[in-house]
């Protein structure tokens, strides 16, 4: 690697990723994707589940190829992992049968560094992310967040160029993470952490503004680069200042904003809604979201921003749910607003057996899927008709797991307005006996 290469650390041109499927079009995750990355910032990559967030970073740091388009990182054309860069993951990726200092070793070893170097280096890691005294402790002695600085010091501990970050915080509690947040920003501004550059991956749009400089968001089915934001505040920053505030309202209204229909995924011939994937939302949490919104304080319209701090929601845990309250229309998302429709409010009025009723009509009326499972089931004199068939027609249109996810949502849903039953074992829906018998 060239050490005195001044460009950019990375480049993206072009990128596409997409993986084929038989018997139907190519699942695109990523299309036409651009990315810079400059010595000396944070970049943030910030979208919903699903957007390809995690696949660019793959991309990125050399273990997936891209379908399309180039990848340069120093210069040089990336054939294979990166020399140089490093990833903390979500989940932790501790070996629960090492301890912290065999955990955190085992990227100098992998590169052949002598032991005693290896130690001197592993101990300062150790120290610089606030675990000394803990290198003889096994991970299941030691709590989520420190389990996160293991993985940190074992990234850093190989001193790369390029820190990448797969959504570093969301397995912590609330505290935890803004404690692990203010520390890497307090050692990145002191100038202590061994890295030229950070790309974080996160859903958290106040993690994107505390941390980044500049921020991609990203669009869904297929990802894309939406837009690219600069961050103009100084560190440390102030989560409370009007200025902070406004730029996170400001991304919620990006985020919620419908995209263009020419961008949108659906292919013309598959009605939407049974070729989309559909958001796995419970019930309860639809009617509570929609009682919140129809009384006081919000009295039907509700900033999004606010009421995920009300609710200590994160952007990726709300949005999915005012967008699924959107889509069957009980409210509607706008520029970051939610307001709540009028037969939300019927809904919100209503007793138990009624909202059943209204939630019912809604099913029919606007997930498709739901009405084709039921019209089967209707027309066969058995009233039974096969999970697998509407699973198959799924797996034509996107992945097995968003087939099996979107399955499931729709179980839970028709069981909840008494639309048919599901029988597991089987794998099969039907209709209630008492429906079966005024049939």
């Amino acid at each position: 690697m060239d050490q005195n290469f001044e460009g950019p650390l990375l480049t993206v041109r072009n990128c596409r990723q997409s993986y084929h499927k038989e018997a139907s079009a190519d699942l695109v995750v990523l299309d036409d994707v651009e990315l810079t990355l400059e010595v000396g910032e944070i970049v943030g990559l910030l979208g919903r589940s699903g957007s390809g967030k995690s696949t660019l970073l793959r991309i990125v740091s050399g273990l997936l190829k891209p379908t399309a388009g180039e990848v340069k990182w120093r210069g040089k054309e990336l054939r294979g992992p990166a020399e140089g860069v490093a990833m903390v993951f979500q989940s932790f990726a501790l070996f629960p049968w090492l301890t912290v200092q065999e955990n955190v070793e085992l990227g100098l070893e992998a590169l052949g560094v002598r032991k005693d170097e290896r130690e001197e280096r592993t101990e300062a890691a150790i120290d610089l992310i606030g675990l000394g005294g803990y290198d003889t402790a096994y991970p299941k002695e030691l709590s989520g967040g420190m389990r996160q600085r293991v993985g940190l010091a074992r990234a850093l501990v190989v001193h790369p160029d390029l820190l990448l970050m797969d959504e570093p915080f969301s397995a912590l509690d609330v505290l935890t993470a803004e404690t692990l947040r203010t520390d890497l920003i307090d050692l990145w501004v002191d100038k202590k952490l061994p890295v030229k550059s950070i790309l974080i991956v996160t859903h958290n749009i106040e993690e994107a503004v505390l941390l980044c400089d500049r921020i991609l968001v990203f669009s869904s089915n297929p990802g894309r680069v939406a837009h690219e934001l600069r961050v103009p505040f100084a560190h440390p920053r102030n989560r409370f200042d009007p200025a902070f505030r406004q730029m996170v309202d400001d991304i919620y209204g990006i985020m919620t904003r419908r995209a263009p229909k020419e961008v949108q995924a659906v292919p013309a011939a598959v009605p939407t809604g049974f070729a989309t994937p559909l958001h796995p939302v419970g019930t309860n949490l639809m009617s509570g979201l929609i009682e919140t919104l129809h009384n006081p304080p919000y009295d039907g319209r509700a900033d999004l921003p606010a009421l995920a701090a009300a609710l200590q929601y994160e952007a990726d845990e709300l949005l999915p749910l005012g967008e699924t309250l959107g889509m069957l229309g009980f409210a509607v998302l706008e520029e970051g607003d939610l307001i709540l429709s009028e037969m939300g409010r019927k809904f919100a009025e209503a007793e138990t057996e009624d909202r059943k009723v209204i939630f019912a009509a809604q099913l029919r009326a606007h997930v498709p899927l739901i009405s084709a499972i039921t019209t089967v089931i209707n027309q066969r004199s058995n009233h039974r008709a096969s999970a697998v068939r509407f699973r198959d027609e799924l797996e034509d249109h996107m992945s097995p797991e968003y087939a099996e996810e979107t399955l499931r949502t729709v179980i839970a849903w028709g069981r909840y307005a008494e639309l048919f039953e599901y029988d597991e074992e089987a794998q099969q829906f039907g209709l209630e006996e008492e429906d079966e018998e005024e049939g």
